[in-house]
Order: structure tokens, then C-alpha cells, then sequence
């Protein structure tokens, strides 16, 4: 049996600063906001793709869109599971090499293509579109592009563009955000020439029906290995692999998400992607851009919102006027179609940053994620709040009744997700601001290093001054303070007056917290989360603001209401960063640790007397997991279904 990791805290942390990219080659937008920094001009004028490329993914979104007009979400969502002629209509289509080179019989397609089919097809059902990004964004075809060798991608690529399914196989039942306790185990055999692989994956998005998978285990460092967690491709025949089970959720009812055993799975050394130990650094790299799956998921139903809170609003009709026209109503329509529009200005200027390849975009496309899993679930549950009880009904009760079967609560399920793939937004947080605090960490030395001892933080605080000396006072004053500052955006000048002082606000914010905390600052997560916070709508507000006046250039007309649109969303946008703004000194933070920690310590369970709690007796609260089966017998036993048997 493959046992965990026992591991430190700091121990955790080390194996996490290993693995994330430490170097910056490239500009970086949102870093610079974090910074005091307002670099506009890396994505002003608003990055367009070519009229070729424009002209080429409208085409291919035509077939889509025909194609989906046949696709019933109502059946997934009835049956909990995607039917086979509806994956084999997305493969005819090309959907499963969306960005697959064309050499390796992909579409090559852009990741701004890529985002607007995620968009239409998760607006059908969301299953299919984590069907499509946990095959594409994280499953085999991006892991090999970036890391893998030509004879990887010339054997495993063709397979994937053609509908052969994958899955990415990281989390066990003990072991989520961190990976330093992973516990499968890749121990070499026959003198290198393969590895065999033990251990149990959880929560295997596609693993139900997948042919080919993604795995992360851990390589002893022995006989010459440099060991360490690493990734190998593996065929999801292969024998001693058993999908044990297949998991039930609160919503995407379609996904075939399970539990996996991999008991002495022998895989070739040719499989292994990158060298040994790369695997994290390989999966953070790979979803640099593979967030932004979510963030089109989001911005796909974000519109549907958009759509059903107009209709409904205008044909439903209480005390004389249509519901819409009440302002109670009326500020939660404005706040869904203002933040729709920056929703897709977000996605767009991501993916299309990535597409050009200029900027390091780790930081934008976290963001990305972090505020639109976010903002998706607020628009979602004003969205119910606006339908009422229709709103909580189920689509299927509606139309027992002859009602439009509109599935607004199946809507805020399936959405609820989003705040916890690839990265819990409280994880998202603390990435995010791990990158943003590099310079003053990088400045500050043994000054953030809780072991130093005084003579090094003594030398650290002398180097710091230097770089602090430097860079404290261009803080001071910058072009939003300037009234005829960014004129060519008109009206919505002021908004980035406002993001340009925003920025050097937050950037003073964070030198306050690193002179008063230093070491302790990593700790102080309720602090880093609003730092975080704030910067992401400082984006949102800069994106929403560029696009706009790029469509105004573009079309008058259109540019007008994008104007609108902008001005709106970012009002909003202000007053919550106002907000975060006060909250970063004022707050509650010391009160609730502590409260926590008493709760914790079983002080308050008088609190929980007059319920009865059923789920007590029914199983441990984490699975322990036994040694996998050692005879064919026994796997047949256990045997749930293999990808094979499912799709036949």
C-alpha cells in the first residue's frame, strides 16, 4: 500500500515554491498593478486576433452552434450522463483537438477559439464543457505540448484530437491543495526501463470513460533517480487499473468523475512526461492557460443569466409594472449585464494575451479564474432571486406544469463548482498573492525568513532599504491624479484614473503589511485575500474599460453601449474595492482566528444541542484507503466499469 507523505509545514511549502515558476521573462500586466504600476499600454488597444483567424473560428462556431441545436441538456441532466452520440458529434466536430497542432490532426485552434466554443457548449450543459477542458486544458494534449518529447506527442496527440478521451489524475482522498503529501508511488523496475505505479486518485474528472490519463505519483530517489513527484502518461486499459467507483454531485450530473486504484500499473519509462520530478511544475504551467476554461464557463453562463433576467423581468408583471421596472429589481439586472460585459472583456483580453505569447499571464488568468468563479455565482443567485419561486423550482416541475422549463436552480448547482476547480478560490488567493509579494520578498531577503537570526534579517533590512529607497517614491504620485489623464477613453477616464491610484494604493497597502509582519505576512491570509481581492477588480475594471474603446473605435454604435456597459460595472467595481480597501486594516480577522480555534477545541458544542445529525455512524470523515487487489479476482470484483465498457 502506498503510504502518504509525513511532512512539515514548512516542508509543504518548500515543495510548492519549487514547483512554481520563479522567473519572469516576460511583462506582466497584473503584476504591475500589484506593484503601483499601471503598465496600459500592454493591453491597450485591446489585443485583437487576425481577420483570418476571426474569420476561421466564426466558422467553425457555425458547425458548433448547428450541432448543439440537437444536443438536449435536459436529457444529460435527466439520465446524469452524456450520451455517446453526443460525444461522437462533438469528436466529428473536431472538439476534442480544439488546440491540438494541425500535424497532430488537431484544429489548431486559438485559445480564443477555444474559449468561445467552451462558452456556447457549456450554455447547452456545463457536463460537456468539463467534458472538453478536463481532456484539453489539463488532461494529456496541453501537458504534452508543453513538456512532452516528439515521439509522445506523435504516438498520444492523434488519439486525443480523434475523441480519446483523458483525465488528469492529482488528488487523493487524503490529499488536495497539497501535493508535498502525495502518496502514489512510481517506483522503477526492470533497471529503469518502466515504473510501476500504486495508489489511489480521487475525484477523476473524464477517469470513468477515459482512454488515456494523466498521472501524477511520486519517483524514490534511488539508484541514480532524481525521484520526486513526476507525470507519466498512461493507457487506461492497462491492467491493475480499476475505476472503483463513480462519483454523484450537487450539480454537473453529466461528468463522469471517479475514484481510481492503480495497484503495480507498469508504465513504460517512454511515458514519462518531462524528466522525474517535473510534474507539479508541469500541471502549475499547464494551467497558466487551462484556467481560463473556467472563466469561460462562466462568461457562457453569465449570459444565459443575462437572457432569462431580461425576458422574465419585462414579461412578468406585480403592482401594475413589469418587475424589471421596480428598482429593487432594476439595480440586480444592471449588476448582471454590467458584469457580464466585464466578464467577457476578462476572458477575450486573457486568452488573447495568451494567444500572442507576449506577456507572462499567470497572474491575469488566475485572476481570471478567481473573480469569475466568483462573480458567476452572484449573477446566478440574483438571477433566482429575481424568478423567485420559479427560480427555486426545478426546469423539470415547470414543465410538468406547462411552464417554460427555464433550470435556474440547476443553474446555481452546476455553477458552485467553479469556486473550487483547479484552485479553491481561498487557494487561488494565496497563489495569487504569492506572486504579487514577490518583489517585496525578493527585496526583503532573510527579513521574511522566520529562521533567520537577527545579525542576517540586520544585513536583509539593509539591502531592503536600497530597493524600498528606490521604489517607495514613485508610490507617491502617478497619472491618475492628472484630470486629462487617458482622454481618449472619454467618460470612462476617470475609472482608469481611479484603477491607476487604485494600484499604487495596494502597492503602499502590501509595504505597510511587509513592514509590519514580515515573516508573519504569509500568515495573514485574510489580509493577502483582500490584497488579491482588490486586484482582481482593478483588472476587471482596466479590461472592461480597453475593451470598450476598442469597440467604440470599431462600431459607434455598439461602442456606445459597451460604454455604458463599462461605466456601470466599473461604479460597482469601485465601491467593492473601496470596501476591501477599508477591510484590509479594519477587520474582524484576529477575532475569528481566535474563535476558531476555540471552536475547534470543542468549546462552544453546546451550541449544536437540539439537531439530530444523521451522517453520524455512517463512515470515517476521511477515507483510509486499503491495499489494492492482488488477483484478477478480486478486481473483477471491484471493477466499477473501464473507459471501454462505458462507451460500448
Amino acid at each position: 500500500m502506498a503510504q502518504q507523505a509525513q511532512v512539515s509545514e514548512e516542508q509543504a511549502r518548500a515543495v510548492a515554491e519549487e514547483s512554481r515558476e520563479s522567473g519572469w521573462d516576460k511583462p506582466s500586466f497584473a503584476k504591475g498593478l500589484f506593484l503601483g504600476r499601471f503598465p496600459l499600454p500592454l493591453i491597450h488597444p485591446f489585443p485583437r486576433p487576425s481577420d483570418a483567424d476571426t474569420a476561421r473560428t466564426e466558422a467553425f462556431l457555425g458547425g458548433l452552434r448547428e450541432f448543439l441545436g440537437t444536443v438536449d441538456g435536459a436529457v444529460i441532466e435527466r439520465d446524469a450522463e452524456i450520451p455517446d452520440r453526443y460525444v461522437k458529434g462533438l469528436a466529428e466536430l473536431g472538439c476534442f483537438g480544439l488546440k491540438i497542432p494541425a500535424e497532430y490532426g488537431g484544429l489548431n485552434m486559438s485559445q480564443v477559439a477555444y474559449n468561445r466554443a467552451l462558452v456556447m457548449v457549456a450554455s447547452v450543459h456545463p457536463s460537456l464543457g468539463a467534458l472538453l477542458s478536463a481532456h484539453q486544458s489539463i488532461g494529456v494534449p496541453e501537458p504534452l505540448k508543453l513538456a512532452g518529447s516528439d515521439e509522445q506527442k506523435q504516438k498520444f496527440l492523434p488519439r486525443c484530437a480523434a475523441g480519446a478521451i483523458s483525465a488528469f489524475l492529482l488528488t487523493e482522498p487524503d490529499v488536495g491543495s497539497d501535493p508535498a503529501r502525495l502518496a502514489s508511488t512510481a517506483a522503477p523496475v526492470d533497471a529503469g526501463a518502466a515504473y510501476e505505479l500504486d495508489g489511489v486518485k480521487l475525484w477523476t474528472t473524464n477517469g470513468v470513460v477515459a482512454e488515456l490519463l494523466v498521472v501524477m505519483a511520486r519517483v524514490p530517489k534511488c539508484d541514480g533517480h532524481r525521484g520526486g513527484i513526476s507525470a507519466f502518461v498512461v493507457e487506461a486499459d492497462a491492467p491493475g487499473i480499476t475505476v472503483e467507483r463513480r462519483n454523484k454531485f450537487m450539480g454537473l450530473r453529466g461528468i463522469e468523475n471517479g475514484v481510481t486504484r492503480l495497484h503495480r500499473v507498469r508504465v513504460p519509462a517512454e511515458n514519462l512526461v518531462g524528466r522525474e520530478g517535473d510534474g507539479l511544475k508541469i500541471a502549475l504551467t499547464t494551467l497558466n492557460a487551462g484556467r481560463l476554461a473556467i472563466p469561460a464557463m462562466a462568461t457562457g453562463s453569465a449570459k444565459w443569466s443575462l437572457k432569462i433576467a431580461r425576458q422574465w423581468s419585462r414579461e412578468r408583471v406585480q403592482w401594475g409594472r413589469p418587475v424589471g421596472e421596480h428598482e429593487a429589481v432594476a439595480k440586480k439586472i444592471a449588476f448582471i449585464a454590467a458584469t457580464t460585459y466585464a466578464l467577457e472583456a476578462v476572458l477575450e483580453l486573457s486568452g488573447q494575451m495568451a494567444d500572442e505569447g507576449r506577456n507572462d499571464i499567470r497572474i491575469e488568468a488566475a485572476l481570471a479564474k478567481l473573480w469569475s468563479s466568483e462573480m458567476a455565482c452572484v449573477i446566478a443567485d440574483e438571477l433566482l432571486q429575481i424568478r423567485g419561486g420559479r427560480g427555486y423550482e426545478t426546469a423539470e416541475s415547470l414543465a410538468a406544469r406547462g411552464e417554460r422549463a427555464v433550470p435556474v436552480e440547476q443553474h446555481v448547482r452546476d455553477l458552485r463548482i467553479n469556486r473550487i476547480f483547479e484552485g479553491s478560490s481561498e487557494i487561488m488567493r494565496l497563489l495569487i498573492a504569492r506572486e504579487a509579494v514577490d518583489a517585496h520578498l525578493s527585496a526583503a531577503g532573510d527579513l521574511a525568513d522566520p529562521k533567520a537570526d537577527l545579525r542576517h534579517k540586520a544585513r536583509a533590512a539593509a539591502g531592503a532599504s536600497g530597493f524600498y529607497a528606490k521604489w517607495l517614491p514613485q508610490l507617491v504620485f502617478g497619472e491618475g491624479m492628472r484630470p486629462t489623464s487617458y482622454r481618449e477613453f472619454g467618460r470612462l477616464a476617470t475609472h482608469l484614473r481611479f484603477v491607476e491610484r487604485g494600484s499604487r494604493k495596494l502597492a503602499r497597502n502590501t509595504f505597510y503589511a511587509m513592514a509590519r509582519w514580515q515573516a508573519g505576512l504569509e500568515k495573514k491570509q485574510g489580509f493577502l485575500g483582500r490584497v488579491v481581492d482588490i486586484g482582481a477588480e482593478l483588472f476587471a475594471m482596466s479590461a472592461a474599460c480597453v475593451r470598450a474603446e476598442a469597440q467604440r473605435v470599431t462600431d459607434p454604435t455598439e461602442g456606445e453601449q459597451a460604454y455604458q456597459l463599462a461605466d456601470v460595472f466599473c461604479r460597482q467595481a469601485a465601491l467593492r474595492v473601496e470596501a476591501l480597501f477599508d477591510a484590509l486594516w479594519t477587520n474582524t480577522d484576529s477575532a475569528d482566528v481566535r474563535l476558531a480555534r476555540e471552536v475547534l477545541e470543542d468549546h462552544y458544542t453546546w451550541l449544536e444541542d437540539g439537531i439530530l445529525d444523521q451522517s453520524e455512524g455512517t463512515g470515517p470523515w476521511i477515507a483510509h484507503w486499503e491495499p489494492g487487489p492482488s488477483t484478477e479476482a478480486d478486481l473483477a470484483r471491484r471493477f466499477v466499469a473501464t473507459p471501454a465498457a462505458r462507451r460500448t
